[in-house]
């Protein structure tokens, strides 16, 4: 399986890989260390908490170079009157009579309960490529769908930057 991320979301990726691997592992080996000292391991709180941890950490680093390396870099520019990845749109849901905004991102940066859509989502899939004043079909399942009118977008990352939190 391939992910598809942006040089961005690589980057950042590399940073953590990198903040994880110098400073926090180090870290994480000298508390294991001191738990250690305590004593009797059999019934040390410290050091079964210090273990966690590390292994937390170990795992993370695993992930993040598994990600890394089966990375597909995929671009994140778009037309400047289309919806493209990382811009914020507004949406005008008619069923509800209600205006939400979105913003389409990668898998990896999905977080439906802050308006991170994934691009592999209905709604992700249905918004890309569109413009201001288009009526979208989001087909949720066989049975459900609902419309929706872009309001605006607002492009985003436009200096290089994306104003998301990391991974």
């Amino acid at each position: 399986m391939h992910n598809e991320l942006t040089k961005q979301d690589l980057e950042l990726m590399r940073q953590e890989l990198q903040e994880r691997r110098v400073n926090l592992r180090p870290k994480l080996l000298e508390a294991v260390k001191e738990a250690r000292a305590f004593g009797d391991l059999s019934e040390n709180f410290e050091y079964k908490a210090a273990k966690q941890e590390k292994n937390r950490n170990e795992s993370r680093i695993r992930y993040l170079e598994r990600m890394i390396k089966t990375a597909v870099v995929i671009s994140d520019q778009s037309s400047s009157d289309a919806v493209g990845l990382y811009d914020k749109v507004t949406c005008y849901l008619e069923e509800d009579d209600e205006t939400e905004v979105y913003q389409v991102v990668t898998t990896m940066r999905q977080d439906a309960l802050h308006g991170l859509v994934s691009r592999e989502a209905p709604l992700g899939k249905a918004l890309l490529g569109k413009k201001v004043g288009e009526r979208v079909h989001i087909q949720v399942n066989e049975q459900y769908g609902y419309d929706i009118i872009i309001r605006s977008i607002e492009k985003m990352g436009d200096d290089g930057s994306i104003p998301l939190s990391s991974f």
